[in-house]
C-alpha cells in the first residue's frame, strides 16, 4: 500500500468514528428537560371543569371510570413523520475494532395525555407513551395541552 491510500483510509475511519459518536440514544429522559408547556399543563389545568377541557382539548379518545378516584380521560396522539436516518457502515481496520452506527433525526412516536377528573374538575395531568424528542421530554404531548394552558391562563379569576 502506498502512503496516500493509508491517509485516505485513516480519514475515512476518522469520519466514521466522528459520525458514530453523534448517535442519539432511544431514551433521553435522564439527559433532557421536560417541555415547558407540558410541565405547565400539569399545574395550570388543575381545576378546569369538564366543559373547559372539552373546549380546549376536544373530546377525549377514551375514558375510564376509576370509582372514587373519578374518571380518566385519555387523549391519544400518534406522530408519524418522515425522518432522516443515516446509517454508517461498519468498518474494521486491522486491529482497530469495528466502528459503525446510525443517526435518527425527528423520529415519530405517540403520546397518551391522561387527565384525571374528580368531581367534574381536573385533578391531575400525566403523560404516557413514546413521547420524547431528542431535546425535550413529553414534547409530543404539547399539541394536546397547549391550548388548555392558554385557556386556563385566560379564564383564571384574577388574584386579589
Amino acid at each position: 500500500m502506498t502512503f496516500p491510500c493509508i491517509r485516505k483510509l485513516a480519514l475515512s475511519g476518522l469520519i466514521v468514528v466522528v459520525q458514530s459518536s453523534c448517535v442519539v440514544p432511544d431514551d433521553t429522559s435522564r439527559m433532557t428537560k421536560v417541555d415547558p408547556t407540558a410541565a405547565a399543563a400539569r399545574k395550570e389545568m388543575v381545576g378546569l371543569s369538564e366543559a373547559d377541557v372539552r373546549m380546549c382539548a376536544g373530546f377525549p379518545t377514551a375514558t375510564a371510570d376509576v370509582g372514587q378516584s373519578g374518571q380518566i380521560w385519555t387523549y391519544k396522539r400518534v406522530v408519524q413523520r418522515g425522518n432522516l436516518s443515516v446509517v454508517v457502515p461498519a468498518l474494521a481496520l486491522g486491529a482497530i475494532p469495528t466502528v459503525g452506527g446510525s443517526v435518527n433525526v425527528a423520529p415519530g412516536g405517540y403520546c397518551d395525555t391522561q387527565v384525571r377528573m374528580v368531581g367534574g374538575r381536573v385533578a391531575e395531568v400525566a403523560y404516557a407513551g413514546d413521547n420524547n424528542l431528542p431535546n425535550k421530554r413529553d414534547a409530543l404531548c404539547v399539541s394536546t395541552v397547549d391550548a388548555c394552558v392558554a385557556y386556563a391562563r385566560q379564564h383564571r379569576p384574577a388574584a386579589k
